[in-house]
């Protein structure tokens, strides 16, 4: 195998450019994906569709909190909570930029045929 004798980016690399470390994992890269397709999805119905545990849940949605990708809103219904979370448009632009260096990799795995 030849050596790289310059200091650019290899090419793989070049492809990994503008991944977000935190939507690496599948359940919070899901809930990015499924607000950006709708304004905002409740804790119940996210869960449903998910198939997580609240605990689990909970816990990606306030790391993605944290990270100004979500705003979240509460408010009671027939005297219940409900919790709303929608997509901030940081949380927005960090998703595209992710689908889109996942879409180059795939690009370049497959010799650029895609």
């Amino acid at each position: 195998m030849a050596r790289r004798t310059d200091n650019s980016t290899p090419p793989i690399m070049a492809g990994l450019e503008g991944m977000e470390r935190i939507l690496e994992h599948r359940t919070r890269l899901a809930i990015c994906v499924l607000l950006n397709r709708n304004d905002s999805m409740s804790f119940s119905r996210l869960k449903e569709l998910l198939e997580e545990t609240d605990g689990s849940l909970g816990a990606h949605l306030v790391k993605l909190e944290r990270e100004g990708y979500l705003l979240v809103r509460k408010e009671f219904r027939d005297r219940k909570p409900v919790t709303w979370y929608s997509l901030t448009k940081r949380g927005k632009e960090t998703l595209n930029s992710h689908l889109g260096s996942l879409s180059r990799l795939i690009r370049q795995a497959s010799g650029g045929r895609s």
